[in-house]
């Protein structure tokens, strides 16, 4: 009668090789399956713990510190409540701030947009060296606003500047770019315009370049000009990025600090706060004769929840904006 030679061990081994596979297949599904679920999360989180830092954390920390009496010097005072807040819409400097805020803000967005849009549209044609071209207009935008505010200052001087010169040529009088409050809204206005139109319109660029080709056949086949393929074709086309834009737009020009600082060697806002915006006033309530850092959170988070509300107001109009149209679109096809 034969014998196995087989040893018992290699045996209980080989028996003990069916159940282990499964094993390590189900863990590696496992694995697999929260791998799936938990790494995208991980690749984002470095720019959420750092907006939490960075962001979040000095957002909280300003509330909480504009609800007590903290100074520059002698630090955190007693708890306060809203005394800082009352304070702060008692004082004319503060509507004087939020005057001037609004005021360069209508002024330069309008016309920034509308020029971005046309230089958008003259960049996305047939030209020549259209790279050089492209980055010619985001060349302001990388200029420091150090140099960009100081040379337009010299530009906008009320009695040697080039501005005032050249208008004397032609025979207007000298205007008073420092001296009165919607001229020297205007010289401010022009320098946000200089620095970010070229931004706006590389971004208004793409959003151009990503617009279907037939849609313009089609135009062109029904007879419809240059300019009325860029009313009726591109400007539709273009509304979610005009949106974007004029949010993006009405967040930074509610935060205006470095053009208006500037424009002048004071640094003041002007000799009666002519041209002093918003941010200029936390600056000066900070850092300037009063040392207090609780009534100048108080006008930052006053200024962050204005912006919260006009963003709110501009996503609800263009909202309701492109829902009309999405409409009227509809109807058109199904009249068809």
């Amino acid at each position: 009668m034969a014998t196995s030679t087989t040893s018992p061990h290699l045996d209980s081994g080989r028996r003990r090789d069916p159940d282990r596979a499964p094993r390590r297949v189900g863990f590696s599904q496992t694995l697999g399956r929260w791998d799936v679920k938990v790494s995208p999360y991980l690749y984002i989180s470095p720019f959420f713990i750092l907006f939490a830092l960075t962001g979040l954390f000095p957002l909280v920390y300003t509330a909480y510190v504009s609800v007590h009496d903290w100074n520059l010097i002698g630090g955190k005072g007693e708890f306060v409540g809203f005394e800082n807040y009352l304070f702060v819409v008692q004082e004319p400097n503060f509507w004087k701030g939020l005057r001037n805020t609004f005021s360069i803000f209508l002024i330069s967005t309008v016309p920034q947009l509308i020029i971005a849009i046309v230089l958008a549209a003259l960049l996305d044609a047939n030209l020549r060296a259209r790279t050089f071209w492209r980055m010619g207009v985001l060349l302001p935008y990388v200029v420091a606003p150090v140099a960009v505010s100081l040379i337009f200052g010299k530009l906008f001087a009320d009695k040697s500047g080039l501005i005032n010169t050249v208008l004397g040529y032609i025979g207007i009088d000298p205007i008073g770019w420092h001296a009165q409050i919607l001229p020297s809204h205007i010289a401010i206005a022009t320098m946000v315009d200089f620095r970010w139109t070229g931004y706006n319109t590389l971004i208004l660029l793409a959003a151009m370049q990503a617009i279907p080709k037939d849609l313009y056949e089609a135009a062109v086949l029904d007879g419809a000009s240059r300019v009325r393929q860029f009313f009726s074709v591109t400007v539709p086309m273009l509304r979610p990025t005009i949106i974007f834009v004029v949010i993006t737009s009405t967040i930074g020009g509610l935060q205006i600090f470095d053009e208006p600082r500037l424009f002048d060697q004071t640094g003041q806002g002007g000799p009666s706060r002519q041209w002093m915006t918003a941010t200029m006033y936390i600056y000066e309530l900070g850092w300037g004769n009063q040392k207090s850092f609780g009534r100048a959170s108080a006008v930052a988070w006053i200024l962050f929840l204005i912006i919260i509300v006009i963003a709110m107001i501009n996503f609800a109009a263009t909202r309701k904006i492109s829902s009309e149209t999405s409409a009227t679109k509809k109807r058109k096809k199904v009249s068809r």
